[in-house]
């Protein structure tokens, strides 16, 4: 992974969530640690399949 994608990733979100909190608008994202530990659990999930290499192409089944 890329440290510097990573950081200018984590200071768009921040600056992303000081305007949402700004404007008094609700956050697009899980407002508790469980549902960012949800989001967290997806995308952990996602990468142990992918690297054991196994899977199912269900887009290319339904031929979209």
């Amino acid at each position: 992974m890329n440290a510097t994608l990573a950081a200018l990733a984590l200071v768009t979100g921040t600056l992303t969530g000081a305007v949402f909190a700004y404007f008094q608008v609700p956050i697009p994202a899980p407002p508790t640690l469980a549902g960012v530990l949800g989001i967290v659990g997806i995308y952990l999930g996602y990468k142990v399949v992918d690297g054991l290499g196994v899977g199912f192409d269900l887009l290319g089944a339904l031929a979209i």
